[in-house]
């Protein structure tokens, strides 16, 4: 990643930058995010966050410690109305960022959109995000009353570029269930004043307050020419091979079938008790299988972010070193040099049935002098297939690598079950 006090490589050789603003945090602009690149006629350029844990491996009281101030933010643009609100984050890169500002504010109940299509769920609602690699959104909550009122609601990313995906969420949504209120909170806002001057025309248009929070704001500086640019580039290498051939060992977690394993199908603000407890003995069999302390890498897959975050978390507090990160269906560009945030890549094959897109995992290493990181990778069972282990998947390109992985499989929520159990506690 970037040292401090150095001009990002993109910056440097594209003229591709961030310039900070202002900020209602302890953070700058360029202390969140780095200048990323990605080979995407609609947008080349691609702000890689520091606090996330999506592309760069970030300590889990790093990634907590933004989102809940964030959080605190949401609270006080929502004023009198933080006492009963809505969360809803978007997919895939803000799963976990918005469970844990649902968390901290505690929300009524969060939900965040998805890709990935759920025999047996209702599709809610949905909506489209205009540059993203995958375009559509799902809501699929386990009960329309969950997510249908008409209570405050919280939309959640990782960046606002130009407000335009979440006024587009806004309008859909609001077709379905009117709110007088909505905030949108993320980790930086890029926006230009005519971006702001449209989002006050939509809210003019909807009689709705919108109000955006984010622990600072600035601008994208991009170079005209910027996609040609990033095209004219060497082709990036992926799927590094080392000498020595890594290996793998597996453990099935449980989790019981009545608590939701994240947002996909809504998490109620009384399901935390119940996750916060299905956690630690997860946690705790992990703690056992890996023995003493070593520098560990825990990796969610795409939009599984929050629990393998809270995992990542407790083997912290156990005394372990440990990164956390995830998977995702986003191709980037790779290159290793000094001050560029992604160093490298891998791409490997959807382990979902059904999915024929390639994902990618970055990174995926310290880059300090400590010994060889175990990588403990967390799926659930869609994504536990044979795809998953075959030639050219997720475990295969990183033992290939010289990785130690440990598989991590957790069950997850059964959506019936979760329907059920709720529809007996009313």
């Amino acid at each position: 990643m970037t040292e401090t006090g150095t001009v990002p490589w993109a910056t440097r050789e594209l003229g591709f930058g961030v310039v900070h603003t202002d900020s209602s945090s302890s953070w700058t602009v360029s202390e969140l995010v780095e200048p990323g690149l990605r080979r995407n006629p609609k947008r080349a350029h691609l702000l890689v966050s520091t606090v996330l844990g999506k592309h760069i491996p970030t300590p889990p009281s790093a990634v907590i410690a933004a989102a809940n101030q964030l959080g605190g933010l949401v609270l006080t643009a929502l004023g009198p109305d933080a006492a009963a609100v809505v969360v809803l984050g978007f997919a895939e890169t803000a799963t976990g960022l918005g469970h844990c500002v649902a968390t901290r504010i505690g929300a009524q109940c969060y939900i965040h959109s998805t890709r990935r299509h759920v025999p047996g769920v209702e599709l809610h609602a949905g909506f489209e995000e205009g540059h993203s690699h995958a375009t559509s959104h799902m809501l699929l909550p386990t009960a329309p009353e969950l997510f249908g009122n008409d209570l405050p609601l919280v939309l959640v990313d990782d960046e606002i570029s130009t407000g335009a995906t979440a006024i587009d969420a806004i309008r859909a949504l609001h077709q379905h269930n009117p709110r007088r209120h909505y905030v949108i909170a993320a980790l930086v806002d890029m926006r230009t004043a005519e971006h702001r001057r449209v989002i006050d025309a939509a809210a003019a248009e909807l009689s709705a307050q919108i109000d955006f929070v984010s622990l600072a704001t600035g601008t994208a500086v991009l170079p005209a020419g910027l996609v040609d640019s990033v095209a004219a580039l060497p082709d990036p290498v992926l799927n590094p091979v080392s000498s020595a051939q890594g290996s793998v060992d597996r453990i099935d977690l449980p989790w019981p079938a009545s608590v939701p394993d994240g947002g996909r199908h809504g998490f109620l603000h009384k399901d935390n008790p119940a996750f916060d407890s299905a956690i630690t003995v997860i946690a705790d069999l992990l703690t056992d299988r890996i023995g003493a302390p070593r520098p560990v890498i825990v990796v969610g897959h795409e939009e599984l972010m929050y629990l393998p975050l809270r995992v990542a978390e407790a083997l912290s507090n156990s005394g372990y070193p440990v990164l956390f990160q995830t998977t995702t269906r986003s191709p980037a560009y790779v290159l290793d040099v000094p001050g560029y945030p992604l160093r490298r890549g891998f791409r490997f094959l959807a382990p979902e049935a059904g999915e024929a897109e390639p994902r990618f995992l970055y990174n995926a290493q310290w880059l300090e002098a400590v010994d060889e990181a175990l990588i403990v990778v967390v799926v659930d069972a869609p994504a536990d297939t044979e795809r998953l282990t075959a030639a050219g998947g997720l475990l295969d390109v990183l033992t290939r690598a010289g990785a130690e992985v440990l598989l991590a499989v957790v069950p997850g929520a059964d959506p019936a079950a979760l329907r059920a159990a709720r529809k007996d506690s009313q």
